[in-house]
């Protein structure tokens, strides 16, 4: 989160064209033998990543355009997205380097329809790999204390709870700081 600081106060600006969840396309429920694959994420896919952060995160915590837009163009960034063979995004997940060469993963979202299929898995291997490449020998990221789901996945992967955060979220609710060593 140190990195984003500065961005904090514009993360839910309003000056971003809204999302009207009550207007969103149907989407069909992809087949369980739909094939996936993992690919870079950059700024040619900003509006496709904003639109479906916006579909995951429906309680007030999805990113502004302004922040995808930041995210995605900061040199410290390692993003991936999942893709179906017709070339939709399913998923997605974005890092930062931190100035300690630590790894921050930021924001990670699988689209509602596209959820328990180990997407949100491979994406992590991935950013993780990403994270790797550039010397980063650990990674932290923040979850919600209500989100188990999330939390048994990232334990799942070897990240540990080290501290609880009260009031981390900009509703009130409370996170949790893990950790994984990449050595």
């Amino acid at each position: 989160m140190a990195v984003l600081k500065k961005f904090k106060s514009r993360w839910w600006s309003q000056s971003d064209a809204e999302y009207d969840s009550e207007k969103k396309e149907r989407t069909p429920t992809p087949s369980w033998g739909t094939s996936y694959d993992i690919r870079p994420l950059t700024i040619s896919q900003l509006d496709e990543c904003w639109r479906l952060d916006q579909r995951c995160f429906i309680d007030g915590e999805a990113y502004s355009r302004e922040t995808f837009d930041y995210l995605l163009t900061a040199p410290e960034s390692v993003s991936y997205r999942a893709v179906t063979t017709g070339g939709v995004m399913a998923g997605f997940v974005i890092g930062l380097v931190e100035p300690d060469h630590t790894g921050h993963v930021t924001t990670v979202g699988v689209a509602p329809e596209h959820r328990r299929r180990n997407l949100a898995k491979r994406l992590m291997w991935q950013v993780e790999d990403g994270f790797r490449k550039r010397n980063v020998r650990l990674v932290r990221l923040e979850v919600r204390t209500l989100n188990t789901p999330a939390q048994k996945l990232y334990e799942s992967l070897g990240y540990t709870i080290t501290q609880k955060l009260p009031k981390y979220y900009s509703n009130g609710g409370d996170g949790l700081l893990m950790l994984k060593s990449l050595e």
